[in-house]
Parts: structure tokens; sequence; C-alpha cells
């Protein structure tokens, strides 16, 4: 398969570089472009331009990996439209984003860039796969890759436009419990916590741990109990219920919609391991 892989961390990162390596190594037709610089926490966003509409790339060599790469100066969505338009050669069928230095659990991924360019490659016709993995010492981006390139062959398989969040502990791939579908948690591991603005006009914000309990069929809960997760996400969706869609104007705001199939929640059976199911 023809892959983009990119992520938000920047072009230096050795998450992407893991990531990179094993994708090729596999057989896969891999393509790298990235940020140039930290471009955490961008979500989808494209960046500012120049006044001429042109972006700044540089060829860049990914270390271990012969995949052609190139360091662009902006964020992963971005990277992504580019790559979705030709910029870097075929258009990749699915773009892979990551190692993410951090898991993206819960419903802060909507802050998240390496989330960002999956939902990016959604919304332009292409699949998506974001994937991240849990702090530790040693990094396990090797137990993250493996594991990515195995759920590769299942998004392969999926309907177009589907995009996979997936989420692996601090372990050794044959620590780790298995591979189980998740929801979204109300939150993540931490969560943002602000001071007031002080007297010099700075606004402090920081991450604090959370003791609050999770449902244990949540990705945040279970991650910490050393199970890889995944979610199936979707970007930007119309909410349109049957009875307001002949309307003129809504009656209310509509806080959401039905779900197509591919985006509900597995049935309990389905969600103790991964597998794949047929379609009708």
């Amino acid at each position: 398969m023809r892959l983009l892989v990119t992520n938000d961390d920047g072009i230096d990162a050795e998450g992407l570089h893991v990531l990179a390596q094993c994708l090729a190594s596999a057989g896969h037709d891999v393509v790298v472009a990235a940020p140039a610089a930290d471009a955490s926490g961008s979500g989808a966003a494209l960046g500012v331009f120049h006044a001429d509409s042109h972006i700044d790339v540089k060829r860049v060599q990914v270390p271990g990996c012969d995949a052609p790469a190139w360091a662009v100066a902006g964020p992963p969505g971005l990277c992504t439209l580019a790559a979705r338009l030709g910029a870097f050669g075929a258009p990749p069928e699915i773009v892979v984003s990551g190692i993410n230095a951090g898991l993206n659990t819960g419903r802060a991924i909507l802050h998240s860039g390496t989330v960002g360019a999956a939902l990016t490659a959604q919304n332009f016709g292409a699949k998506g796969l974001a994937v991240s993995v849990a702090a530790g010492s040693p990094w396990r981006w090797d137990t993250a890759a493996g594991i990515a390139l195995e759920v590769l062959d299942l998004l392969a398989e999926a309907p177009a436009r589907s995009v996979l969040n997936l989420n692996v502990p601090a372990l050794p791939r044959e620590a780790v419990r298995g591979v189980r579908w998740a929801r979204l948690a109300a939150f993540g591991a931490v969560r943002a916590a602000i001071g007031e603005i002080e007297s010099d006009g700075t606004l402090q914000i920081e991450l604090r741990a959370t003791e609050e309990q999770l449902a244990p069929d949540t990705d945040t809960a279970l991650c910490e109990a050393g199970y890889a997760t995944l979610t199936t996400i979707v970007g930007i969706a119309e909410a349109w219920p049957p009875e307001q869609a002949e309307r003129e104007v809504a009656p209310r705001p509509v806080p959401g919609a039905p779900l197509e199939s591919l985006h509900e929640i597995p049935d309990a059976a389905d969600s103790r391991t991964l597998r794949s199911r047929e379609r009708a």
C-alpha cells in the first residue's frame, strides 16, 4: 500500500523514524512528510502560508529508512493535505500518523495533531491511523510500531475514509494484554488546569494527573490496564435527525446525529478482542 507517514512531534522525532522503518521494512510504499518543528496540539490546522501561498519544504533522510522524506514548514494536517494533492508523488491510500510521545485518549484528541492528520486524510478521501504510545522508560516505540503494522490489515479492509485511533501502553509486545476496541473516555490520563492571569500578562496552563475512575471500556482505562486500544473516529459530519431534515430551519440546535454502522461501538463479544468483522 502507498502510505504517508507523518506526525506532530516533528521530522526529527524518534517515534516517526521507528514507524517509517517498520512500515517500509514490511514492504509498504512509504513516503514521509512531517513538520520541520514540533507541532503538537495543532489538531487539523494547516498553519500560515507565505504571502504568495508557497510552503517551505526540505528533502531529508530518515535514519535507517530509504523512503523519501520531507520536512514541511507546517503542521501535520498540511503535510497530509499536500500529500493527498500529489505533492510528494502518488497520493497515499492511508495516512499513518505517529508515533506520538504520549497517549492520545479521551475527547481531548480533538486538539491532537497526531489525530488531526488522520482526520485530514479522512476529509480528503483517504484512510487514517493515528498511533500513540504511553510515556515510559524506555519509550516502547517498537511495540507501538509493531501493533500499528498489525492494525493496518484491518484498516485496509475497512470502508473508505475509515480512521482508527491506536493507543499503546509502555510495555514490551509480549506484555501487552491484547488489542481492544474502546470508547473515548471523557478525558485522558491528565487534565488541563489553569491559573489566574499574572501581573505580567502571562497565563499559566499545566497538565495534572487525574485520579478519577473511568469506565473500564474506555481507551484511557484500558491502556492503564495494559491493553492497546482502537477507537473508530470520524471528523466533520452533519447533524440532521430525520424529523428535521425537511424543515427550513431546525427549531433547536442538534446535539448529535445517528452514527454510521462503521462508527458504532462494537458489541460486547467483538470488544473483547480485535478481529475483523464481515460487513454486508
